[in-house]
């Protein structure tokens, strides 16, 4: 029956033999991947538990289908249902569909019955490209500066400025005692044969008016400086220190945009914003165990940072396994040093600041997103301090903490707004105890 309408329609339609042909050719090429397109696909089903090249989650993908035509014997059609349905493929009995669901703590894939055959080959065209190769590391520069240390210029003008000050001042000397000489000749003081031929030196030592000048100016001077040095005991703004496990605000908190308070949780209710637990990068980074490869160029390239490397230093502190993906039990303290450090006659919360007063954290701490290294903004003085209370307004609407005092003190001031000065931002009493 199905012959003879085959030929009454060939009859009718000469070249159906040849549309059969084509549709058919059509629908196997429709299954030939396109890895671009399975590129963003795997990024939004697949990456959150596979990686290309090593285990996670779940096993490496880097040429799946392939590993599992050679070594199980298993097809596309296989892989379908895994990915479609890989609960179901279990319950079937299915041998290697038991064995992976024990291998990987009986947690099994998410289902994907939306992934058509064709999403489903792009995918896998994708898992099968080859790995690229890394980039070449740039060598040492070995040019330009002649080893010039850096700051090598700032010595040299310190030193230059110090020998053209020493050179105007035996200028000075010298005209002094030429003027000296001068007076005494029109005023008819005859000088001693010996004081005429002493060094300048002696001649000076011998004048007690300029001595006396001059020790008076030395006292100054000296008394400036000793000053201006006791004052910076304590102020370390600039302070950069190297960390064990280099960190970078400018890609967590930059180019991530990571909140401050995501790592810094207790700066919300605590008077320290606290060392965030290697925990928390684990969160992330249980995932992430190397960047991309453009922030990882440009890491070597600018900074001088592995950043690769950097993940692997915390991996052996928390003691993460990244084959096996579990945690050994075997770890190290990392030894951080501290960059902000009040002394410990001076109170400063957190969270009244960051909660109730709403502070951003880049008041005090500067530009933190764009830090490669993080450094201490603000010198943190106790003039610094008062500068601020004395200039910002309290945010007091909406704002029940503030509601009460904030009516008694604006009928007080006369004012509608106040700053934390007026609500007793400047007692003692405040930071002091």
């Amino acid at each position: 029956m199905i012959q003879v309408i085959y030929r009454q329609l060939a009859s009718k339609i000469p070249y159906l033999g040849l549309v059969i042909l084509l549709t058919f050719t059509t629908s196997l090429t429709a299954q030939e991947g396109d890895p671009a397109k399975g590129k963003t696909l795997y990024n939004t089903n697949c990456a959150a538990c596979h990686q290309l090249d090593r285990k996670m989650t779940g096993p490496a993908l880097r040429n799946v289908e392939a590993r599992l035509a050679e070594e199980q014997g298993l097809d596309r059609e296989w892989l379908n249902k895994w990915i479609r349905n890989s609960a179901g493929l279990i319950k079937s009995g299915d041998a290697y569909a038991n064995q992976i669901y024990n291998e990987y703590n009986q947690v099994a894939m998410t289902a994907f019955p939306q992934l058509s055959d064709q999403d489903i080959s792009d995918i896998l065209a994708y898992t099968a490209e080859p790995k690229a190769e890394p980039a070449p590391t740039p060598g040492p520069d070995t040019g330009g500066t002649g080893g010039q240390v850096e700051g090598g210029i700032s010595n040299k003008l310190i030193l230059g400025a110090l020998a053209i000050l020493f050179a105007l001042l035996a200028i000075a000397l010298v005209l002094v005692r030429q003027t000296l000489n001068r007076f005494a000749e029109e005023k008819g003081v005859e000088i001693a044969a010996q004081d005429k031929g002493l060094p300048i030196w002696k001649a000076f030592v011998k004048n007690q008016f300029l001595v006396l000048v001059s020790v008076i100016f030395l006292m100054l001077a000296s008394a400036y400086f000793v000053y201006g040095y006791l004052s910076q005991i304590g102020v370390d703004q600039g302070y950069e220190p190297v960390q064990p496990i280099h960190y970078s605000h400018r890609i967590h908190a930059g180019e991530n945009g990571i909140d401050c308070k995501y790592c810094h949780s207790s700066a919300r209710v605590s008077k320290h914003s606290g060392i965030p637990s290697l925990n928390i990068c684990m969160n992330c980074h249980k995932s992430i165990y190397q960047v991309a490869e453009e922030t990882q160029q440009m890491g070597i390239d600018e900074y001088g940072v592995d950043y690769n490397a950097e993940i692997q230093k915390l991996y052996k502190a928390v003691g993460w396994d990244e084959d096996e993906q579990q945690y050994t039990g075997e770890t190290q303290p990392v030894k951080w040093v501290r960059i902000h450090n009040l002394p410990d006659f001076a109170y400063f919360n957190h969270s009244q600041h960051v909660s109730v007063a709403g502070v951003q954290c880049q008041t005090c701490h500067g530009p933190v997103e764009e830090m490669e290294v993080m450094y201490q903004h603000a010198p943190l003085t106790m003039g610094w301090c008062i500068n601020c209370h004395r200039e910002t307004n309290v945010k007091v609407e909406d704002n029940a903490y503030y509601t009460k005092i904030h009516e008694q003190l604006s009928k007080k001031y006369g004012v509608d707004k106040l700053t934390a000065a007026q609500m007793g931002g400047l007692e003692c009493g405040k930071c002091h105890y």
